[in-house]
């Protein structure tokens, strides 16, 4: 240690020395006998103890230490004298001297040294502790006050007071930091009031997880806050302040919720896939048995006459049929495997149309007004399917407004990608609304909630097969007692809309007995039907039992054939292979295509363009005597030109 020695007489100045030295201190010493020397030595290196004599020519005990106390050193200092007064002495120790020592009596020297020497490095410690508190509390403190979550401190007892919080209160709850502090309970009242329970179970007690509570903003915007708290309890473990921080994760818990609508959105679309694929396979085998009872009761019926007394159960079995057609048909459309034929529609011009219909459909306890945008752009969809859209929407609408109510019908234009718009059409209702739940299923086929009889459950799965085979989307907005709004959504078309095409020509049948007809399906009933109706036309007609067998006779040559009517999905050749095969002998040969589903990719990568001839199933006699009819004349025409 460093020991400056304020002392004027060199050998008390060397028995001081010595006996520090005795006393086991290992010590540097810097002796000085005036102030200019002790201001000197001061500059150079500042002492660990000081020890003076009390009267010096130059200056005085007391002048020393006002000049070491002005300079800011603490360092203990012992006063080492021969007769003090009682009341110098006191003086001397209420300036600041440590202890005072005769020079007569120097054994208590060493202690005394030794003593002020502990008392000044407990007071080193204590002031460096108490520094790096400060320096940690400034740095907490710029941390807390720069932070974008909210540090907060509030006191239980013995009155509840919020102690500290954070500036970033205001930028997330909008409420200043003094109106919190001046009412303790404002910082409960952001959070709602149904999530009181749960956040009671944090607090005061504190939660070791992170709990996500729904609060709002001052301003009145919905937010989502984590809450992390820790109980501060007294030594009977009793909890007497609440510390913890509040975080605001509004959009990563918005983000959550979007990507579980998104997500649940997926899975409802690759449910009803799986189940539009299930009712096209289901549809498909119903058409081909409902094509061959609804031919031969037709045939049945045309040969026993009007006068026949099984006519009208012939009759009723044929009505039974198309019934029976038209649900299997509504399948199709769910499934998005019936053929559509689109065209470029004004969707004002087809609800306009329609409404007069729908009238008559609602009654008159229903209210029914349209707001139609004018200047709407065209949209591509098959005219039929959507005016089977509107009507369905319509009396669904009307089933859940029972003690009538109002029923609006609007279209309008909204955004959309790369310069493209689409077209919105609602209709909407003042009805008992919809369960999350039924919602859900809302689109699913054969789901209904009205009573035996009422409906197919078939409705809404319609429009969803239309709409998405159109490009388009389908939404439902409702709930219990608060209506419901049906929103469907087309792009814009890239083609102005436009005269409605006209169907082939129904020109006079050729000279049928002269015409050789091939007929390709792979069901022997549907197979048989068709060669009989055909053949009582007076066609010749050749039907092969396979794909197989009719791809050999039809590539042949030397086989005559005026037409090929063939089924479109078939085991091995499926109709659009076994037609390409066809003209490579036969290059004009006209082909009829039956099938009771044909939108899609085929085996194979083969498609059906929009102008195929295609004779949907089940079908009657009659379409299909037309239908070749039809094919045959157009064949000619073609070849005369």
């Amino acid at each position: 240690m460093r020991v400056l020695l304020v002392e004027d007489d060199d050998e008390d100045a060397r028995l001081i020395v010595t006996r520090l030295r005795r006393g086991g201190l290992d010590l540097t010493v810097d002796t000085v006998h005036s102030a200019a020397q002790l201001r000197d030595s001061l500059a150079g290196h500042e002492p660990d103890l000081v020890i003076s004599d009390y009267n010096l020519p130059a200056f005085t005990a007391e002048e020393a230490l006002q000049i070491l106390r002005g300079h800011g050193c603490d360092a203990p200092f012992l006063l080492v004298s021969g007769q003090v007064g009682e009341d110098r002495a006191a003086a001397m120790m209420k300036a600041g001297a440590c202890d005072f020592i005769l020079k007569d009596r120097m054994g208590r020297l060493v202690p005394a040294v030794q003593r002020e020497l502990r008392d000044a490095e407990e007071r080193r410690q204590l002031r460096a502790a108490e520094t790096a508190l400060r320096a940690s509390e400034q740095r907490f403190r710029l941390l807390a006050e720069h932070a974008i979550d909210v540090i907060f401190r509030y006191r239980l007892i013995p009155d509840r007071a919020l102690e500290y919080v954070s500036p970033a209160v205001t930028s997330i709850t909008g409420h200043p930091t003094a109106e919190l502090y001046a009412d303790p309970d404002l910082l409960m009242t952001i959070f709602d009031a149904d999530e009181l329970t749960r956040l009671a179970a944090v607090w005061p007690e504190g939660h070791k997880h992170p709990t996500v509570l729904r609060a709002r903003h001052r301003d009145g915007h919905r937010l989502w806050i984590e809450v992390r708290t820790q109980a501060v309890r007294d030594d009977d473990g009793e909890p007497v302040a609440v510390e913890g921080i509040l975080r605001d994760v509004t959009e990563q818990r918005d983000a959550e919720l979007e990507r579980q609508r998104l997500d649940h959105q997926l899975r409802q679309t690759e449910r009803l896939d799986s189940l539009g694929r299930l009712a096209g396979g289901i549809a498909h085998d119903f058409n081909n048995l409902l094509a061959v009872i609804s031919a031969y009761a037709a045939d049945v019926a045309n040969d026993l006459g009007p006068g026949h007394p099984s006519h009208p159960d012939v009759e009723r079995i044929s009505r039974a049929a198309d019934r029976a057609a038209a649900l299997t048909r509504q399948l199709l459309i769910f499934s998005r495997l019936e053929p559509s034929r689109p065209e470029v529609l004004d969707l004002n011009e087809v609800v306009a149309d329609t409404e007069q219909l729908l009238h008559r459909t609602i009654g008159e306890d229903v209210t029914l007004t349209s707001d139609l945008e004018a200047g709407l752009p065209p949209v591509v969809i098959d005219r039929s399917k959507f005016e089977q859209i509107v009507v369905n929407l319509v009396v669904n609408a009307r089933a859940a407004m029972p003690g009538g109510g109002q029923l609006t019908i609007t279209t309008r234009r909204v955004p959309g990608t790369a310069g493209r718009g689409g077209v919105q059409l609602t209709v909407t209702d003042t009805g008992c609304g919809m369960t999350p739940e039924v919602a859900s299923r809302a689109f699913e086929p054969f789901f209904t909630t009205k009573g035996p009889g009422d409906g197919t459950g078939l409705g809404l799965a319609t429009a969803y097969g239309v709409v998405t085979e159109a490009g388009g989307d389908i939404r439902i907005d409702t709930a219990p007692d608060r209506g419901t709004t049906m929103t469907v959504t087309l792009p814009e078309a890239d083609r102005p809309a436009g005269p409605a095409s006209e169907g082939p020509a129904d020109g006079a049948p050729p000279d049928a007995g002269s015409r050789h007809v091939v007929v390709v399906e792979d069901d022997a009933d549907v197979r048989d039907i068709v060669v009989r109706i055909l053949s009582k036309a007076g066609y010749r007609v050749t039907a092969p039992p396979t794909s197989t067998a009719a791809l050999r006779l039809c590539t042949d040559p030397t086989t005559g054939m005026d037409a090929l009517i063939t089924d479109v999905i078939m085991p091995d050749v499926t109709g659009p292979q076994l037609a390409e095969a066809v003209r490579a002998t036969h290059p004009q040969l006209p082909v009829l295509y039956i099938s009771g589903y044909t939108a899609g990719n085929l085996p194979g990568g083969h498609t059906l363009s929009d102008d195929t001839p295609l004779l949907s199933k089940p079908f009657t006699a009659d379409q299909l005597r037309r239908s070749v009819a039809d094919l045959l004349n157009r064949a000619r025409q073609a070849s005369r030109t």
